[in-house]
């Protein structure tokens, strides 16, 4: 629940805007500038950043504790990625390749592999920090910086968005679950194997399968024109810092993350109501149900007609196996 008395930062937007023209992209220019020269990497290094970027967004002061203790005063956790500046690998000869050079230095090669992994590191040592994570803090405040369009080789354009997990709500349950999934079933089985080596921290990937699956909510998005010259920043959502969170729909998860089984699953048990409401429009359950059920599956044609599936739906999906330790399946519906 929203602690609306410490919300004490205003006129959001604004602040949004100068806060990201001053810490992130005007630096981030010069950064080219340079890196022209130096042939060094111009990424810009998000993480103080977000939590700057958390405050105005969420309205609520850091805690004063830098690295360590509540990232926010109502004791949000704040995490952020960013897949800007990414350094890239040149596919003939293995070289590294400057997001800004469009041939390989080493070989002169324009074969460039993109790089867009960028993920939310969660460290987990302890049952303490297990706790800590997932019951003492009840908001996590997830940051991404990415290319809205990186899959048209469009570098100049840049997305920021925000999203919200609260672990005292029911529909963010898995959060809690994957994470005690991975100190469980990976750290200590890693520690018993290698005691002397600390094993590396859970990988959230963002827009993946886990990810949707623990219904996070936007709460901000903004896109960035001529992000490498003059930066236009224009913002597309911004939720008030004091709204409800259970009111917000969570992000629709893209049909192509489940495989065959899973969809074809999702339209034998759904409700014909409840499909037909998220079918693209022209089509009908009726040429969904003749695409699952046919010999040769066609998944372009699948996806076209069920693109994407939203938070009740979800709810008929599981953790996958390299997921979960044991749990009886549940059907979750959001409150209203």
């Amino acid at each position: 629940m929203i602690q609306k008395e410490l919300i004490t930062i205003l006129d959001n937007e604004e602040k949004i805007k100068a806060l990201l023209s001053d810490l992130v992209l005007m630096p981030r220019i010069k950064a080219l500038e340079w890196s022209r020269l130096t042939k060094q990497t111009p990424n810009m290094k998000i993480g103080y950043p977000g939590q700057h970027l958390a405050s105005v967004i969420t309205g609520i002061e850091g805690s004063r504790t830098g690295a360590r203790g509540d990232d926010l005063r109502d004791g949000t956790e704040v995490k952020s990625c960013s897949r800007v500046d990414q350094l890239d690998t040149c596919k003939s000869c293995n070289e590294k390749v400057l997001r800004i050079e469009n041939i390989c230095p080493a070989c002169g090669s324009s074969n460039i592999k993109r790089m867009d992994d960028s993920k939310w590191l969660f460290s987990i040592k302890s049952e303490l920090e297990l706790k800590l994570l997932t019951e003492t803090v009840k908001r996590v405040f997830l940051t991404i910086a990415d290319y809205p369009n990186f899959e048209d080789g469009d570098f100049s354009t840049i997305r920021f968005q925000a999203f919200e997990i609260w672990n005292d709500n029911d529909r963010h349950k898995y959060f809690k679950t994957i994470m005690s999934n991975y100190y469980h079933k990976i750290f200590l089985e890693h520690i018993k194997l290698n005691p002397n080596k600390t094993p590396a921290p859970k990988n959230f990937w963002p827009f993946s399968y886990q990810f949707y699956l623990c219904n996070p909510v936007k709460v901000f998005s903004c896109i960035i024109k001529n992000a490498n010259t003059e930066p236009e920043i224009i913002i597309e959502s911004l939720i008030s810092p004091d709204y409800d969170r259970s009111l917000l729909e969570a992000e629709k998860m893209p049909t192509s993350l489940l495989s065959l089984e899973e969809l074809q699953s999702l339209v034998k048990n759904i409700p014909e109501a409840k499909l037909k409401s998220q079918i693209s429009e022209g089509c009908s359950t009726k040429e969904l149900e003749v695409i699952c059920n046919g010999k040769k599956i066609n998944k372009k044609e699948l996806y076209k007609v069920l693109p994407f599936i939203d938070e009740e739906t979800r709810g008929y999906l599981e953790l996958r196996n390299t997921d979960k330790i044991s749990e009886a399946k549940t059907v979750y519906t959001r409150r209203t």
